[in-house]
């Protein structure tokens, strides 16, 4: 298994994983191998990469197919390749798959590359999570919440909404995962950090699934994030894991309270 230097709480040692996001989308390039080794450098134990399909059908890394078209995207086979050798034989990958349908291609080439144990598989897709648990029963599987392809906090217009939607899934995520959770048999569940709550963290624990974070550019609420307990951390800019260190004391926020 790859190493884990993660960050540790003063409570009860309980280490929490610094992921970076695309690699260091925030230094370089996400998606890229250069960007995975950024990472690397700056200490992260897991890299969240994404998989979908570009226009041939080929299995790329790349984050929309916007993306995966507009330039020429590492091929999935390339990526896993990279991870075998230094640096990035160092470290765990989480794939987010963002392709249903093509679960048992790749699911093939993940366990052709003998990575089926440092790799946990993320995904939006419910049924992807069924297929890939009848394929490979030991992998890892993250359910990630909630099901959305926008990015709601660049909409300025939606804000007033945003709040009143966030309020209420922070209300009833809890409950959901301490019923879905347990019976899709996942090991994690991957959050919109802006829904994380005491309570969500207190469901997963009882669920017996870790807690991730995504995706956090700002050091205050990495520290936050931290102390109220959550198991993982996705961050755009691994930097910032260790400015939070720093800032350790700071205070979980109210379950209802509407964030910034």
């Amino acid at each position: 298994m790859a190493r884990v230097t993660r960050m540790l709480t003063e409570e009860d040692d309980r280490v929490v994983r610094r992921i970076g996001h695309k690699g260091a989308d925030a230094i370089v390039p996400g998606n890229t191998l250069e960007s995975f080794e950024a990472a690397v450098e700056h200490g992260v134990d897991m890299i969240e990469l994404d998989v979908l399909h570009n226009r041939e059908g080929q299995l790329v890394v790349a984050h929309d197919y916007e993306d995966a078209n507009a330039r020429h995207a590492l091929g999935l086979t390339e990526a896993l390749s990279a991870f075998l050798d230094p640096p990035l034989d160092e470290v765990e990958i989480d794939c987010d798959l963002k392709l249903p349908g093509r679960e048992a291609e790749f699911a093939g080439v993940l366990a052709g590359h003998g990575l089926l144990e440092r790799a946990m598989v993320s995904t939006m897709e419910v049924s992807s999570l069924t297929k890939l648990r009848s394929l490979e029963p030991e992998l890892r599987l993250g359910w990630t919440i909630p099901k959305t392809r926008l990015d709601w906090t660049g909409m300025r217009w939606a804000r007033p909404g945003l709040i009143a939607g966030l309020a209420a899934m922070r209300r009833r995520f809890p409950k959901t995962i301490a019923t879905k959770a347990p019976e899709m048999g996942v090991y994690a569940v991957w959050a919109y950090h802006h829904l994380i709550t005491p309570r969500l963290v207190e469901a997963a624990r009882e669920a017996d699934v870790e807690l991730m974070a995504w995706t956090v550019d700002d050091a205050e609420r990495i520290a936050e994030l931290t102390e109220m307990g959550v198991d993982g951390i996705v961050s755009n800019d691994p930097r910032l894991f260790a400015e939070a260190d720093g800032l350790g004391d700071g205070k979980a926020p109210k379950d209802d309270k509407p964030e910034d």
